[in-house]
């Protein structure tokens, strides 16, 4: 991963069309918290959102439930500053690392996976290793 300030428009171009977006034009981001590596939410891109993110380092989404650009904390204050940006191997996944203003899920929760109460946590049983 390389240091940068800024990207170019030929650099945000390039990471663009490196990406391997489906059907509809999207390619879903893993989203982490800087620091901790918390998970905080899994969302949708598209290219138009991509280059937002890429250029003002305010994360935007695709919102498949109204077809609109949407960018995070813009109605609730819970922004996402972004601080990193990779590609899976495979270039159809994005991972988005990010400074979390206040909760990421839009249920008010830190993260979307909090709260879920059919999560389980696999431990040793006795006498295993």
């Amino acid at each position: 991963m390389r240091d940068v300030v800024e990207l170019s428009d030929a650099e945000v171009q390039e990471i663009i069309d490196s990406c391997t977006f489906n059907a509809d034009g999207l390619i879903p981001a893993v989203v982490t918290a800087e620091g901790s590596a918390e998970l905080l939410m899994v969302a949708w891109l598209n290219a138009e959102s991509l280059r937002l993110t890429l250029t003002t380092r305010e994360v935007t989404y695709w919102s498949r439930s109204r077809q609109e650009l949407w960018r995070k904390g813009a109605t609730s204050g819970h922004t996402q500053r972004l601080i990193e940006c990779s590609l899976d191997c495979d270039r159809d996944v994005l991972h988005l690392v990010v400074e979390q203003a206040g909760a990421a899920c839009h249920t008010g929760t830190r993260s979307c996976f909090d709260g879920d109460t059919l999560a389980v946590r696999f431990v040793a049983s006795e006498g295993t290793a």
